[in-house]
């Protein structure tokens, strides 16, 4: 029976020092309401990218389930709390399947996935740590989309019109995508089910199509060729033009280096130039063979670490390097390959360059580069020469503030490299494109691929960045860049952000890493925050964490998930 209809338009809701715009606070309405394809009349989402649209228009919580959360927490609840739509008495979760249709009043629903794993639910009813609960609980409750509009009131009987195939009930689907011990069998049939959320479907998919095939989460990437940091001997250092010096790397044993893929970077500890150290990730540029790492560092006038690179690092002395690391890596295939880069982005795809001329490979290359002018167009004559050697090479140099000789010598063309440029030189567009440079261009470009008809799966981007931030639900604001917290310094273990050049003692006014991220600014990437859906998952370079509350899934070896991780020791992670 349907106990209570619930509705409520988003709002703004101080959090955490933030404002997050959430539609999860409902209230009981009295009499009739008309359900309609997207929405109960009345009634809204604030995060559309999680929430809302055709296949969850309606969300469902059962009367049985606010029994057992009120003697969990000890707490009295009322019809909404949960954020549900339709509170109803019966249709247990590990009763009710995908696919289910049912009437309710003068309305059809068909069942479609549960409940996303989402921290506003926590938010509503003051408990953090309920999202990792509805998971744990096998009480998460579940979505339905509108088959025949009509009213709906309290007191409505529910009828069952239509069984789903399968029998997958929504407890074990949720199971099925947030737990370990998946049945591949199990997934499979998810898979089969025409009702199932297409969202649902691809991340099934995606875990069946995971290296291991059994169904169970990808491992993540390959294990780093050594743990935490080693000393590195700077063997070279060549000026490669005036604001660009490259640095040769070896073990200070003579033992030789573990192999990099093309395309990797080395994230490297400068003990000599600041107090903390700075920790810096610089892409290799070398052959993934070589037997010494290169990087090539532009210096950046303000920029602590590169100063120290270019005026104080000499020969013979000694860096703190983490092992290489990056899945921005070129892979195999017999496709075109498409090697775009503005300024010092050139690196990573100077790698992929070196490994295709060691190769000897047949593939079609197309190297498109964007420099100022020579002076600043670091290792352009290298590049030259591997691509002198490939015999299915195209060259396509751009000079936004050259002379004519020197665009005559170089064969570059006038101007920026612009989506509307690329677009011009006729790329085939079954090819694979690796795309590094500032943020504004490799977003032109990607937009530029994919309008030409490159699959998105096959365009890779590089950020040397931090990672953009994905918060659902907060409102938009003017970020400043990652800072210090307020209040006086912490004395606890000290974490640093490496891609946001950011060192912080961490203290008890944080309950995890991502608490911390949020005081200093940090971009963060997060949806539940309690352990449960692995949007925070955060490659770890150094150091020793705990976990409270424990995650329902650990990340694989190498990552952490930052949202419930507590140092045990200095960390360096990757964000």
């Amino acid at each position: 029976m349907l106990v209570s209809v619930n509705v409520g338009l988003p709002k703004d809701v101080p959090w955490q020092g933030k404002t997050v715009h959430t539609g999860v606070w409902k209230h009981p309405v009295d009499g009739p309401a008309m359900v309609r394809r997207l929405n109960i009349d009345g009634d809204g989402q604030g995060d559309l990218n999680g929430h809302g649209g055709e296949q969850r228009a309606v969300l469902v919580y059962q009367i049985d389930s606010y029994r057992h959360w009120e003697k969990h927490f000890g707490q009295d609840l009322s019809y909404g709390n949960f954020g549900e739509n339709l509170t109803i008495d019966g249709l247990a979760d590990d009763e009710v399947c995908i696919g289910d249709r049912y009437r309710i009043g003068e309305a059809e629903f068909e069942v479609t996935q549960p409940r996303v794993t989402c921290y506003r639910v926590g938010m509503r009813l003051g408990q953090p740590e309920l999202p990792a609960l509805l998971v744990s609980h096998h009480r998460p409750g579940f979505y339905m989309r509108v088959i025949s509009e009509g009213r709906v009131q309290a007191g409505d009987d529910i009828v069952q019109t239509r069984t789903g195939p399968h029998a997958l009930t929504v407890a074990d689907t949720d199971a099925l995508l947030y737990l370990p011990g998946r049945d591949a069998g199990r997934l499979r049939d998810a898979t089969d089910i025409p009702a199932l959320s297409p969202g649902w479907q691809q991340s099934f998919r995606d875990l069946l199509a995971a290296p291991a095939g059994d169904g169970q989460a990808p491992a993540g990437p390959p294990e780093p060729a050594w743990p935490g940091f080693r000393p590195l001997r700077v063997d070279r250092i060549v000026p490669e033009t005036d604001t660009v010096t490259s640095v040769y790397l070896s073990s200070t044993d003579g033992t030789p280096l573990p192999a990099a893929l093309a395309g990797q970077y080395l994230t490297l500890r400068l003990a000599g130039a600041a107090d903390p150290a700075p920790v810096r990730s610089y892409s290799l540029s070398s052959a993934p063979g070589a037997a010494t790492y290169r990087i090539s560092v532009k210096e950046e006038p303000r920029g602590i670490a590169s100063r120290y690179v270019h005026d104080h690092l000499d020969q013979g002395g000694v860096l703190d390097s983490a092992a290489p690391r990056g899945e921005f890596v070129l892979a195999d295939g017999a496709e075109p390959v498409l090697l775009i880069s503005a300024g010092i982005g050139v690196t990573p795809v100077l790698a992929m360059l070196h490994q295709l001329a060691d190769d000897h490979s047949q593939r079609e290359v197309w190297w498109i580069n964007a420099a100022r002018r020579p002076s600043e167009h670091p290792l352009a004559a290298e590049a030259a020469g591997l691509l002198a050697g490939l015999s299915h090479a195209r060259e396509h140099v751009f000079y936004s503030q050259a002379t004519p000789p020197h665009r005559h010598r170089d064969h570059a063309v006038p101007g920026r490299l612009t989506a509307a440029r690329l677009s011009e030189l006729g790329l085939p567009p079954q090819a694979s494109a690796y795309i590094c440079g500032p943020a504004s261009f490799m977003t032109d470009m990607t937009d530029a691929l994919t309008a030409a008809g490159l699959e998105p799966g096959r365009i890779h981007t590089e950020l040397f960045g931090a990672l953009p931030s994905v918060n659902p639900g907060v409102t938009s604001r003017d970020r400043p860049p990652p800072h210090q917290p307020p209040g006086p310094p912490a004395n606890g273990p000290v974490v640093t952000f490496a891609r946001s050049g950011l060192s912080v003692p961490f203290g008890p006014a944080w309950h995890n890493v991502l608490d911390l991220a949020d005081a200093c600014d940090v971009p963060t990437r997060w949806s539940c925050r309690t352990g449960v859906c692995h949007t925070c998952v955060t490659p770890l370079l150094s150091g020793d964490i705990s976990y409270s509350p424990e995650p329902l899934e650990p990340p694989a070896d190498g990552e952490v998930l930052i949202c419930c991780a507590r140092p045990g020791t200095d960390l360096v992670l990757d964000m």
